[in-house]
């Protein structure tokens, strides 16, 4: 599991509003669980609306939100530990239906009148589980079926009111209900793709227990939030930055819809973007949108301050630091902004406590802005705080962006000066931008891109011998990496096809000066990061 919640902040109003996002609202109080916003999104895959708040809400705080139903999440604490996160037991009495998962499960049994302990055989990882008792909870699920553990501690007793839906070998409780509270409790993790009926289970509990009817849908939200934008903003001008990446793609398609030519954009190019990729926001930008477009080439800026500095920290300050100077001298220059659009999105929200019921601490701004919207008097729009990653996609494609913005490999902030391992050189960044569209262009000849979540290149501050024609060689080495993953809280490296590494190795050699060995990195995460630095 990870981290806890933050147990010294006050939170006092939901982070979301607006009809299509409270018709149908489900609450995940969150105990600490690194899965969490899974869940979340699981819940909202079953097109029923989901948030995410702190573990200890109160259960009139609940009442007022008036959820379908409570999902009490995983957590690495065990119940029978002083200061343990706890919620209100109040919540029991509402009438809301409450679906504790591992952690949440110990805390309802608990409350209620069970025991838990820590087990001597601890179960981490897959199980095989039987049903007992289908009900609701397990309708059309199979009666031996594949779920994911991660616990040590267990119900060992459950009270007088409890019937037990499952068990596995060594966990006699691994499903329960109460037979007169709409309490269920399940010990394995629904959430997760290991656990091969979860999605069922889950939407049993939405659908047959909490009675939803699935009526939250992507394009409710963006109606909704052209209108807030519209209403909000009046006459007055909006600037948003542009990155290449997806998130501003769909801010500025929305803000677009919204107020037209009363959004003004800032894209910088501070030399460290892939290939072509300034000049190819440029052209999707005028084809898409009718707005205001200033570019600042500020390749020369950046890579000064840049020179001689290898480490990784230190690169990732000055740039964000440079980013802000370059965007305050250019947003100075639209005299009559009064809106800064930050594309945020609800994993920030959630991880930085931008939600006053949400589970962590301070909002935490996009790492190209940073303080600017205080700095510059500007008042902040974020009109995907909502939304997941997922969502954002599927939105811009309503919006009508084409495939190739919407499912562009994510980027990191500082661009390739992580990429680019060491000094980060104009000589160097040319040789990894040609190298890493050799990469990313084999895959998608291949098909494979979509298949794929994130693939790039990576410049070793490494030569070793080569032998190219006649002569020896003393030159760079390159690392690809290609990762597969759902959330990029976890990852595993891509098993692309012999054929394809090697065209890649081919290509890169023979048409990238200074680079004669091509390195396949096969870390997952963890133990490695996706990015090198």
């Amino acid at each position: 599991m990870a981290a806890t919640t933050d147990p010294h902040v006050n939170y006092e109003t939901p982070a979301s509003g607006g009809s299509a996002l409270a018709a149908e609202k489900v609450l995940v109080l969150d105990f600490g669980s690194q899965f969490a916003q899974l869940i979340a999104r699981r819940v909202r895959d079953e097109h029923v609306y989901c948030e995410i708040v702190r573990h200890d809400l109160t259960a009139d705080r609940i009442a007022e939100l008036a959820p379908r139903g409570i999902i009490l999440s995983g957590g690495p604490s065990s119940v029978y530990e002083a200061g343990a996160p706890r919620c209100d037991p109040k919540i029991f009495e509402l009438g809301i239906p409450v679906l504790g998962i591992c952690y949440g499960m110990q805390l309802a049994c608990e409350a209620l009148g069970g025991r838990v302990e820590s087990h001597t055989v601890r179960e981490y990882g897959r199980a095989h589980c039987e049903v007992v008792d289908a009900g609701d909870l397990f309708r059309d699920v199979q009666p031996q079926t594949e779920v994911w553990m991660s616990h040590g501690d267990q119900v060992t007793q459950v009270a007088e009111d409890f019937s037990p839906l499952a068990k596995t070998s060594t966990c006699p409780f691994a499903a329960v209900r109460h037979n007169r509270l709409p309490v269920y409790g399940l010990q394995f993790h629904p959430e997760v793709t290991h656990t091969v009926e979860g999605k069922t289970i889950l939407g049993n509990f939405l659908r047959e227990v909490c009675k939803t009817t699935g009526q939250w849908r992507l394009g409710d939200f963006a109606d909704e939030t052209i209108a807030a934008v519209r209403e909000r903003v009046g006459t007055s001008r909006v600037i948003c930055g542009l990155s290449g990446g997806v998130d501003s793609a769909v801010v500025a398609a929305l803000l677009a819809k919204a107020i037209g030519p009363q959004l003004t954009c800032i894209l910088v190019d501070n030399g460290l973007l892939r290939k072509d990729e300034a000049t190819a926001v440029v052209r999707e930008f005028t084809e898409h949108f009718k707005a205001d477009l200033h570019v600042v080439d500020a390749e020369e800026r950046f890579l000064a301050k840049l020179a001689g500095v290898t480490e990784p920290q230190t690169k990732r300050k000055i740039i964000g630091g440079e980013f802000i100077e370059c965007f305050k001298q250019e947003a100075a220059k639209v005299t009559d902004a009064r809106f800064l659009a930050q594309g945020t999105l609800y994993p920030d929200v959630i991880e930085s406590g931008g939600s006053p019921d949400g589970p962590a601490a301070s909002i935490k701004l996009h790492h190209n802005v940073g303080g600017l919207p205080e700095e510059l008097g500007f008042e902040l729009i974020e009109p995907l705080r909502d939304l997941f990653k997922d969502e954002v996609r599927r939105l811009g494609l309503q919006l009508g962006l084409p495939e190739e913005i919407v499912w562009r490999h994510p980027f990191p902030g500082p661009g390739l000066a992580v990429r680019c391992l060491g000094e980060v050189t104009a000589e160097k960044c040319r040789t990894l931008r040609e190298a890493d569209a050799i990469v990313v262009g084999e895959i998608k000849a291949a098909g494979l891109y979509r298949q794929t979540s994130q693939a790039f290149a990576v410049l070793l501050p490494v030569q070793s011998v080569g032998v190219m024609g006649d002569g020896r060689t003393y030159e760079n080495a390159l690392a690809v990496r290609c990762v597969n993953t759902d959330d990029f809280m976890t990852a595993d490296w891509s098993h692309l096809p012999h054929d394809l590494l090697s065209r890649i190795s081919t290509r890169v050699i023979n048409e990238v000066k200074g680079v004669n060995r091509v390195v396949y990195d096969i870390s997952s995460k963890p133990p490695a990061t996706i990015e090198w630095e």
